[in-house]
């Protein structure tokens, strides 16, 4: 049972004040050793403090006690050097406060304390560790390599060759954990971070082998054979990546020079793996051509054979960490030689990406679930998560840049930020949580030199404190240290499996691993051929387009060499490859300074897939992009891109420009929010993802929200110049498509303005307030712009363009009453209140409803009047040279056809069927069909039709970026215009022509039935 310092008597310090937990125990072990006294340590202290600091002092007490006892002869010079040698007290006590392996090992073989005395701190080269363990066994011979006809030949063989490599392969071990160790104990000590640990652990592996094969060598001429055959070993895994743990299994490959060298290679294997399992590790060549079931030992056209015809990505994976380390070298580079080209083609394998993930969530899948959380290596958020993510970027990119083709992960993963591949600071993040995550990985391992990945239980108070001050963690409390560990581990999990996710299922991935390797590489004739083949009619200005955004050195330029193979390919699914390349171009060259824009690129997939899309479908996109950037964000976002409510972006515009009091800048804010709501729509509409009536809709909305933020400054400004208060309420009255929330990208806005005085003003003072103001709004709105044009129409007020620009609400009805002729009547039926007053603008329409809808509808003297004025638009307002048959305004079946069929229903019977009284034609449509008059079917045919000439007109807006009524007829644009419709790619552009022939048709058959009743 531990005693507590409480228990003793007197006030000389207790051990316990040090950390240790058996203070009895403790004291017996420091007065034999010479450090305690009745008042504590003495001059020892400096021994006493660095024991305190070892992750497990009581352990490293007890192990330094039994030292002494197994080195009493030495214990003198011992004792003297942890007093003197600060060197070796941290490496000393930092491994025996660690390891009980390690303190075993001491034991029985006590001389090698001095290999942790000060001297060189720069530890030992492979040469260096491969003579040392070459010397355990008394190889002689030639100055080849381990395993050839030249090379060393070991004196000693079976167990005395095994006890003797053990014992030296333990004692090069304990060297690398004493240094790994000390800057725990002793702070003054250089600390070394865990790759460099993981480098020397891989070059004492590789010196291990070697020696294995010298012994192997050994028996295999013992048995009798003279000439050795010619073997290469070839390291995989962490050892062939330099990242090996204190205790692993090492993965190699053995290739024979000849099919005549086969059987005594695959003899000389077997023995060099026994030996080696026997004195240091398990050799797993699990790796090999079909695995445990395939050959041990196979010549360099076996493999060559295996891996071009029979191989799974997974092996290819494998490859990337491939090196020659023992026997015949010259046999082992052109091995490696023979091999790198095939992993580096290896992503063009049909689902190749795909592969790599499906290996990843199988070795998930073994975790048992209740260790999953604390698997180290293999769980969610572990090593795996790194390393997996880390070689399918490599095999992917390294294709073309050989700068990634590094056997190491922190090393490769550092390339990837560099090269733009990998976001800076996710690259930094990774590694810091690799090192974490290899760090614990390597003290677990260090307890009792056995392979394990697995985290302590999270209860497991002592063995989380041990863990905890063995990677650096201190505390006060005993079970504070063990918390914060276990609070450090998720962290770094969580991050590790959210960067994970993010760049291991990156679409991009797919999207480049689809680009045949040799188009990532081209020269510039090649390319010019590639380009040309992909579809583009003007190779060498894609080419130049190319060259602009990839020359120099920079990282954009880097990011920009990784996008554009993959850019290249997805324009080319576009109708205008050349124009969106050039588009590319331009957004790029404009948004050069901003600083997410390539990363969400590279790291969101879907976004470069869309914006290929969209750049190479439409001219209005990029016009907009440049100018309003963000929108790019929203790509990745489906629900955010097109499934936002009008109502709320109209909100949120109007909130954001009441802000401004100053008309210009409340009016700037307007347009820039209007030209991201336009963008947004255009994205999400080009794309496929909104309705067209959720379109219009839209569009609608935030007109009307950019006039009521207008007319809102308007009236404080024009009052605030004044300097009296507000004397009229201001109402607009949407008409025509805004009227009917219809609008399209490049439609005006037919309004009427309409006012009445505040209680205790003039009406003149009011209607004079009121033109200053609307002129003000026109003004402002009307200004130019290269954003769609903000031109607010004011046609349809009483007489015209002579007629006032502002009305009283008794103004309006006393003209219509006495004046009003019926084509103004067919104008107010898709009046509606969209801003300013809304009580006055409701008022208003409850006002017109009688003009409207007349009571006993139209007499036949008007339905002919009526039929008259269409008939002489359709005449006279077709622009000269416009094809009737495609003009989606004025044209057959065209939008103006379905909407004076709809509005001469509503004049002749909206006064008997109320359900008719709406602004909308789609729902004006339907409710003819519920009031019976009009048959479904031709309803369906019209709202198709109407629908169609709207999705084209806006198109052609699209297409263009400039407003346009007909179908184009030029090849390209109409394919474009294809693509904008929802069209398969690679359709005959003349279908789009052929369906809208076919719709518009049928649409007119009905418009000639009910409109013109012929």
């Amino acid at each position: 049972m531990a005693n507590s310092s409480s228990s003793r008597s007197g006030s000389a310090p207790s051990p316990a004040r040090y950390g240790f937990s058996d203070v009895t125990r403790a004291e017996e072990q420091l007065r034999r050793a010479g450090w305690w006294s009745e008042t504590g340590p003495a001059d020892s202290e400096a021994i006493v403090v660095a024991l305190s600091r070892c992750p497990d002092p009581d352990l490293a007490l007890h192990s330094v006690d039994r030292l002494r006892e197994a080195a009493e002869a030495e214990w003198a010079e011992i004792a003297r050097g942890l007093a003197e040698d600060v060197g070796l007290r941290g490496r000393l006590f930092g491994v025996l406060g660690t390891s009980t392996t390690f303190a075993d090992h001491l034991v029985a073989h006590p001389e090698h304390w001095r290999r942790l005395r000060s001297g060189d701190d720069v530890p030992g080269t492979l040469d260096d560790f491969t003579d040392e363990l070459l010397r355990a066994v008394h190889a002689e011979g030639g100055s080849g390599e381990a395993g050839t006809a030249d090379g060393p030949v070991a004196a000693v063989r079976g167990a005395e060759a095994v006890s003797a490599l053990r014992a030296a392969y333990r004692g090069v071990l304990l060297d690398i954990a004493g240094r790994d160790m000390a800057g725990i104990v002793e702070p003054s000590m250089p600390a070394v971070e865990c790759e460099d640990t993981a480098a020397v652990l891989s070059d004492v592996a590789v010196a291990a082998l070697r020696a294995a094969l010298a012994v192997a060598v050994a028996e295999l001429k013992s048995s009798g054979v003279d000439e050795l055959p010619r073997l290469s070993v070839i390291a995989m895994g962490k050892c062939g990546g330099h990242e090996l743990n204190y205790v692993s299994d090492v993965d190699v490959v053995f290739v024979a020079d000849s099919e005549a060298d086969i059987q005594n290679a695959t003899r000389l294997a077997s023995l060099m793996m026994r030996t080696a399992g026997e004195s240091f590790f398990e050799v797993d060549a699990a790796l090999r051509p079909e695995g445990k079931q395939g050959a041990l030992v196979r010549t360099l056209d076996g493999h060559l054979s295996y891996y071009r015809r029979w191989a799974r990505t997974w092996e290819f994976q494998a490859l990337l960490k491939a090196r020659p380390v023992a026997g015949d070298a010259e046999l082992g580079e052109r091995y490696l030689h023979a091999v790198q080209p095939l992993v580096w083609t290896a992503a063009e394998r049909e689902d190749f990406v795909a592969d790599v993930r499906s290996m990843r969530r199988r070795v998930e899948n073994h975790v048992p679930v209740d260790l999953s959380e604390r698997e180290l290596k293999l769980g969610r958020g572990g090593l795996r998560d790194v390393e997996f993510a880390v070689q399918l970027l490599q095999m992917v990119h390294g294709r073309s840049d050989e700068s990634l083709r590094s056997p190491s992960t922190l090393d490769a993963l550092r390339a990837l930020g560099e090269g733009g591949y990998v976001a800076r600071t996710d690259a930094a993040d990774l590694v810091d949580s690799y090192r974490f995550l290899r760090t614990v990985e390597h003290r677990l391992q260090l307890r009792r030199l056995r392979r394990t990945h697995l985290f302590p239980a999270f209860d497991d108070s002592e063995a989380l404190h041990v863990l905890a001050r063995s990677v650096g963690l201190r505390s006060s409390g005993r079970n504070t240290a063990g918390q914060a560990l276990v609070a450090e581990f998720r962290r770094h999990a969580n991050r590790v499996r959210r960067l994970h996710e993010k760049l291991f299922y990156r679409p991009l991935l797919e999207a480049v691993a689809k680009v045949p390797t040799e188009a990532l590489r081209l020269t510039t004739s090649a390319a010019s051929e590639r380009l040309a083949a992909l579809g583009y009619l003007s190779p060498q200005g894609a080419l130049r387009h190319i060259e602009a955004l990839t020359s120099g050195v920079s990282r954009r330029a880097s990011i920009q060499g990784t996008l554009l193979p993959m850019l290249l390919d997805l324009l080319a699914r576009t109708p205008d490859p050349d124009g969106g390349l050039l588009a590319y171009r331009k957004v790029s060259e404009a948004l050069a300074e901003t600083p997410w824009y390539l990363r969400l690129l590279r790291d969101e997939g879907v976004v470069a897939e869309r914006l290929a899309q969209l750049l190479g479908t439409s001219k209005l996109v990029p016009e907009l992009l440049i100018r309003a950037p963000e929108v790019l964000r929203l790509l990745s976002d489906t629900r955010a891109l097109a499934e936002r409510d009008p109502d709320e972006a109209a909100t949120s515009l109007r909130s954001a420009v009441s802000r401004y009091t100053e008309p210009q800048r409340a009016v700037s804010a307007a347009r820039s929010l209007r030209r991201h709501e336009i963008l947004r729509i255009a994205c999400g509409d080009l794309l496929g993802l909104m309705q067209p009536t959720d379109v219009f809709r839209a569009l609608s909305s935030i007109w009307a929200a950019v006039l009521e933020s207008a007319l809102d400054v308007s009236v404080r400004d024009v009052a605030r110049r004044s300097g009296e208060d507000v004397p009229a309420r201001i109402a607009v009255i949407g008409m025509g498509r805004l009227g009917g929330a219809e609008l399209g990208y490049g439609s005006d806005a037919d309004v009427m303005f309409v006012c009445e005085p505040v209680e205790g003003a003039e009406e003149s003072a009011a209607i004079r307030f009121a033109t200053t103001v609307v002129e003000q709004v026109r003004r402002l709105l009307g200004a130019p712009s290269q954003d769609p044009p903000l031109e607010v129409d004011i046609d349809l007020r009483p007489e015209g363009r002579q007629g006032a620009l502002v009305r009283t609400l008794d103004s309006y009805l006393a003209y219509y009453r006495r004046w009003s002729e019926a084509w103004e009547s067919q104008a107010l039926l898709r009046a509606r209140a969209v801003a300013g007053d809304r009580d006055l603008g409701e008022r208003f329409c409850r006002a017109v409803d009688p003009i409207r809808y007349p009571e006993g509808g139209l007499d036949d003297a008007k339905v002919r009047e009526i039929r008259r004025i269409k008939a002489r638009v359709d005449s006279e307002r077709l622009p000269r040279g416009a094809d009737p048959a495609t003009h989606t305004k004025l044209g057959r079946g065209g939008l103006a056809d379905v909407e004076w069929t709809l509005q001469l229903l509503q004049l002749r019977h909206g006064h008997e069927h109320p359900q008719l009284r709406t602004p909308s034609t789609v729902d004006g449509l339907r409710a003819a069909v519920r009031a019976g008059l009009l048959d479904a079917g031709d309803a369906d045919e019209l709202v198709e039709a109407w629908t169609l000439a709207m999705r084209v007109r806006n198109a052609v807006m699209l297409v263009r970026g400039k407003p346009g009524d007909q179908l184009p007829k030029q090849l390209r644009e109409l394919s474009a215009v294809a693509a904008a419709l929802g069209y398969p790619a690679g359709v005959d552009a003349g279908e789009v022509v052929d369906d809208y022939l076919r719709v518009t048709r049928h649409a007119r058959s009905v418009v000639e039935r009910v409109f013109y009743e012929s």
